[in-house]
């Protein structure tokens, strides 16, 4: 499948910027599930890019503005070719071991409820696919972005959350079950967040031995396969956001997202 990917952010600013410093992890790699055929960003003013790696692999671009500046659009749009491995992650470039990802961070330690998601022992891909279909069960999905910052103790709490507070929710239990567990930021064609959502998407990744790393997406109970595109990874969702970065000059911040996935024209 092809699919084209349009991601635009625009930041206003209620006073001038002297200046704008953003991380952006928004350039998806070829693995053996999907090939980048055509990939941009674009700046609606002057500003200085610079690609680079984190240390999880991913891509990354520092842009830099230097004000005054009231305002900033970001766009970024591509098209990426992809294929359904039915879940499986193979040829992706792997600069840390599985174990590294079996550590727990503060938005996605296992809370006694958390724990109780985990199906019996011992843990493999019959487990892991339960398990799945066990966070999707106990969250309603909310489309968009979470209003706030939420651990997956809280999100499973509530019992409702963000595609990112089931994904968080996810790693929590996996991590708690021994599986090395790790987010993915990406798109998805038909997820929760489709038909122009103010939000990306984002699915977890577990390593089982025997099958290596696979995809679930507790959003939707299902193995990510041909309508996904996968961007960034890392120990949670703060390591592969979109978008972080800071600002020099006072007065509030207003961010606006929008993020449309569709099938290339020839295919619809």
């Amino acid at each position: 499948m092809r699919l084209t990917i349009d991601h635009r952010t625009r930041y206003q600013f209620s006073e001038p910027q002297a200046r704008v410093v953003q991380l952006l992890r928004m350039t998806p790699l070829d693995f053996g599930g999907q090939t980048v055929i055509d990939w941009s960003i674009d700046v609606d003013c002057d500003a200085r890019l610079r690609e680079g790696r984190d240390g999880y692999g991913n891509i990354t671009t520092m842009l830099y503005i230097d004000g005054p500046i009231n305002a900033v659009s970001i766009m970024v749009r591509g098209d990426v070719l992809t294929d359904d491995l039915g879940g499986h992650v193979r040829g992706t470039l792997e600069p840390l071991p599985p174990l590294f990802f079996t550590r727990s961070t503060p938005l996605t330690e296992a809370s006694e409820a958390i724990s109780g998601l985990i199906p019996s022992r011992p843990m493999g891909l019959d487990q892991a696919m339960a398990l799945n279909f066990a966070v999707k069960a106990a969250l309603a999905v909310e489309p968009g972005r979470t209003p706030k910052t939420r651990t997956a103790a809280e999100a499973l709490a509530e019992g409702r959350g963000s595609v990112r507070d089931c994904t968080h929710v996810m790693l929590a239990a996996a991590r708690s079950a021994g599986y090395p567990a790790r987010l993915v930021s990406g798109h998805c064609l038909d997820g929760p967040n489709a038909g122009g959502h103010k939000s990306a998407h984002c699915w977890a990744e577990l390593f089982i031995d025997g099958e290596g790393w696979i995809a679930f997406d507790p959003s939707t109970g299902r193995l990510p396969g041909d309508t996904y595109v996968r961007v960034a990874v890392g120990l949670d969702a703060g390591d592969s956001t979109p978008l972080s970065g800071t600002r020099r000059g006072g007065g509030i911040e207003e961010m606006d997202v929008e993020v449309r996935v569709a099938m290339s024209q020839s295919q619809e």
